[in-house]
């Protein structure tokens, strides 16, 4: 009896670098906190994959979202507009400012912020101090025409997922005020948890370690403001940085997996599913290839298709605006997040993937696309 395949994961981290190598050099050390040369050096780097002068390392993204709004001078009794079609965590850091979310709707051709609807939003909210600019699926927002709408009110770029995308030649990250990263384990890269905010300000930078490292003066225990214990740990830098040694590397086989989805995709006559947006302002890292059903219900057998086969697949997001965590909350639609809802699945794409591995998702999608 021949022996059943080997299930393939949705999103895998790949370890195949320095990982081990830096953590035992963190073990070796005794550095293990939230100090350490593994955190400088993961910094350094991942300020120059997003364009910009600073990085500040933090124990998540959902952290860095925050921090970057308060560093905006956000805070209770202001809004922050952000898109409906987006991950809870961007709503969530906007209420831990104490801000209110204001969600508004993305476009059908780059299920991202909508810069007419912006301009909408800020004319009919004053109390509006940030926009929170979600760059979905691994590829940029239109941020020109963001920038435009949003005036002097400043962007939070949510690049949680497009660690070294492009816009108009920029990387994404370092076009807004600040931008905010996340290394959790389905990310572009990992480093087992943790986030980051990047800017060209020095200052904010420099306010960012302070705050988030408890605001302590020196070695004594005097504090200067009330603060917080966000930092990231040696160890979690340790494995970023082994990561961004080798990003060049992942970026590659991430184009490749997302290629060889688009190639099959491209003979779906009756379109069923369609690929994932690719705008044509920059270039995207195909971070999670993701497609979007025809309806809900083929989305719904797509993923039971994939699974009898020993594939994993999964919906993506659904619109905060009809969460029961945002019941009430203030949202300008045009119909698109909703529409999204419930019929966007992510295909497998772990960098780890083998080249039979691929073939077995093609050849399955391909099979349900016949079907």
């Amino acid at each position: 009896m021949t022996a059943p395949l080997p299930r393939i994961a949705l999103s895998e981290p790949d370890l195949r670098g320095n990982e081990a190598k830096y953590l035992q050099a963190c073990v070796t050390d005794n550095w293990v906190s939230s100090a350490g040369h593994f955190i400088q050096d993961f910094e350094r780097m991942i300020a120059a994959k997003s364009g910009t002068e600073h990085a500040v390392a933090l124990c998540n993204g959902t952290v860095a979202i925050k921090m970057a709004l308060l560093a905006c001078g956000v805070g209770p009794g202001d809004a922050v507009i952000l898109p409906d079609w987006t991950f809870i965590a961007s709503a969530n850091a906007v209420s831990d400012t104490g801000a209110k979310p204001i969600f508004v709707d993305v476009t059908q051709d780059t299920w991202s912020l909508d810069p007419a609807l912006v301009a909408q939003a800020l004319a009919k909210y004053p109390n509006v101090k940030a926009i929170v600019a979600v760059h979905p699926l691994g590829y940029t927002c239109d941020m020109d025409a963001l920038l435009d709408a949003a005036g002097d009110v400043p962007i939070v770029e949510d690049a949680a997922g497009a660690l070294g995308a492009t816009y108009g030649g920029r990387l994404a990250g370092g076009i807004g005020r600040f931008g905010c990263l996340s290394f959790n384990g389905n990310k572009m890269i990992t480093a087992g948890a943790g986030g980051a905010v990047v800017t060209h300000d020095a200052e904010a930078a420099k306010w960012l370690r302070h705050v988030t490292a408890q605001a302590r003066i020196g070695t004594d225990y005097r504090h200067d403001a009330p603060a917080f214990n966000y930092r990231m740990s040696n160890l979690n830098a340790a494995v970023g940085k082994a990561q961004m040694e080798r990003f060049d590397e992942i970026q590659a086989i991430k184009h490749k997996i997302g290629d060889a989805y688009r190639a099959v995709l491209s003979t779906d006559s009756r379109v069923r599913l369609k690929a994932m947006p690719n705008p044509q302002w920059g270039e995207g890292n195909d971070w999670l290839f993701s497609v979007l059903c025809e309806t809900e219900e083929v989305a719904e057998s797509l993923i039971a298709h994939l699974d009898y086969r020993g594939i994993d697949s999964r919906k993506f997001w659904r619109a905060l605006s009809s969460q029961p965590a945002y019941k009430g909350a203030e949202f300008i639609s045009a119909g698109v997040a909703e529409s999204l809802s419930g019929r966007v699945v992510s295909l497998p794409c772990s960098t780890g993937l083998s080249d039979d591995d691929l073939s077995r998702v093609t050849d399955a999608v391909e099979a349900f696309l016949a079907a």
